[in-house]
């Protein structure tokens, strides 16, 4: 194990086999990038801050798609819809 920077380690596949209890420990206070020769294949980190960026990112797709709705919304006209009653028809719902 390397720690490059202050909250970033640097493990190796093989290192990785056989301290794998002991790299779980690391990621608790680093970020742990995992390499196979020598290139970087996949990363570790808490499983806290893997929460905080999955809320990040469903924010900012709700943000996007609200903001393409609201778009789509905008450029439409009443003649660009169906009424509730012929959707239902159109796809065999009574």
């Amino acid at each position: 194990m390397i720690t490059v920077k202050e909250n970033t380690t640097l493990v190796g596949i093989t290192e990785l086999r056989h301290k794998i209890d002991e790299i779980l420990e690391v990621t608790k206070k680093n970020n742990v990038i995992i390499e196979k020769r020598n290139k970087p294949i996949a990363v570790l980190f808490p499983i806290d801050e893997y929460i905080k960026i999955q809320e990040i990112l469903d924010m900012v797709e709700d943000k996007m798609f609200g903001h393409i709705a609201k778009e789509r919304y905008e450029k439409s006209s009443s003649k660009n819809y169906i009424s509730l009653e012929s959707a239902k028809k159109k796809v065999g719902i009574k």
